[in-house]
């Protein structure tokens, strides 16, 4: 049960923007060196990636120190990636919207964890086409402990989500491999599904699934007809599916409405 009124005051919401801005300022620490397997994520602390100066702490304020740096490392004048104001912005607000939807819960704390994970997930596979197992596989179990001790889903519909989530892809690669004779889905996206079912549900994977390949195909061909990818070129599909889940994590209740009335027949 929630400690807050379900609509928060604007305090709380700020509080919550800026705690979320601040784990995005750590997500970015994750995102540059979790593929690296000889860095720390811990250690050493934050510093310029070019010129490897450490960093002064009002040179690592969220958001703010981009804007007061102008985008540049105040020691090599290097450009700074617009992926670390973009990532500690997109916590914060995430962050805010949780404590709004959900008050300060335990589902709160679960989606919180979630959209963390997805996040990450989506930046490092739009950089570098891989989805860490380090983040999906223990995210599943996660997902799975949520469940059983939250009452947004029961322990048996996270139990489907994962077989579900997870054997579904598993197909859907494995014909696409025996047919086109090539990969066309790798594993992480695999994994990614089963830990979404986990944290949402089985109910939720026809959504995501249906929402992630039409997104995937439209921004895809639209790229391909502008001549900004070749048609042979392999698109991250992770991002897609985060992007589709957040969208149900929200609109859950009316995503499913509409599924139930398209089904039987009475959506006009």
């Amino acid at each position: 049960m929630s400690i807050l009124p379900p609509f928060p005051d604007a305090l709380l919401l700020v509080i919550a923007a800026v705690f979320g801005a601040i784990v995005g300022s750590f997500l970015n620490v994750v995102i540059l060196r979790l593929p690296d397997a000889t860095a720390s994520i811990v250690y050493p602390a934050s510093r310029c990636p070019r010129c490897l100066q450490p960093l002064s702490w009002y040179e690592n304020i969220p958001i703010f120190s981009y804007l007061f740096l102008r985008g540049r490392c105040r020691h090599c004048r290097e450009t700074i990636s617009w992926q670390y104001p973009a990532v500690e912005l997109a916590m914060a607000l995430f962050s805010a919207a949780l404590v709004w939807k959900f008050g300060l819960t335990l589902t709160m704390a679960g989606f919180f964890v979630l959209i963390a994970a997805l996040l990450t997930i989506s930046v490092i596979d739009m950089r570098l086409q891989i989805i860490p197992n380090v983040i999906s596989l223990p995210g599943i179990a996660v997902g799975f402990l949520f469940a059983v001790s939250s009452r947004y889903i029961t322990w048996i519909d996270s139990l489907y989500g994962i077989f579900l989530g997870g054997g579904i892809l598993y197909i859907v690669a494995g014909l696409y491999q025996l047919l086109r004779k090539k990969e066309g889905m790798g594993g992480g996206d695999i994994k990614l599904l089963a830990m979404l079912g986990a944290f949402l549900g089985w109910q939720s994977l026809p959504f995501i699934i249906l929402a992630s390949s039409l997104a995937g195909s439209l921004i895809g061909l639209t790229a391909i007809a502008l001549g900004k990818r070749s048609a042979a070129a392999r698109i991250p599909f992770g991002p897609y599916l985060a992007g589709a889940a957040v969208v149900y994590l929200f609109f859950a209740p009316e995503i499913q409405r509409f599924l139930t009335a398209y089904l039987h027949g009475s959506w006009p």
